[in-house]
């Protein structure tokens, strides 16, 4: 369960990174930016050593689109129906992901297939 926190963060984090390079301008904000993605980094592989890395790297890129995509939409960045209608097909494939995954692991270990 903390694996799964830790990719939560990091999603969290490729949000911060993403926009932040956005806005760097200067070496200090640079340098945040380069440290905010080696922590999100280091938080994905330990995460990795109990996760999959394909449903850890889906959900941990799901996280980081739709995050990002929303906190454009509050930087007052441009937004059009079919980014939103792609958006929503992209967090319904990281559910659906996460979901059959789940049922693969549970029908493995003996449980309803």
């Amino acid at each position: 369960m903390m694996n799964w926190f830790l990719i939560f963060l990091a999603g969290l984090l490729e949000i911060v990174w993403a926009i932040g390079l956005k806005y760097a301008d200067s070496f200090l904000t640079w340098a945040g930016v380069v440290l905010t993605i080696l922590i999100s980094f280091f938080m994905i592989i330990h995460a990795f050593k109990t996760i999959p890395v394909t449903l850890g790297y889906t959900v941990f890129v799901g996280i980081g689109a739709i995050g990002t995509f929303i906190t454009g939409f509050f930087l007052k960045e441009p937004v059009s129906l079919k980014q939103i209608i792609f958006l929503i097909f992209l967090l319904v494939g990281v559910i659906g992901i996460k979901v059959s995954s789940e049922r693969k692991k549970s029908a493995s270990k003996g449980g309803n297939k």
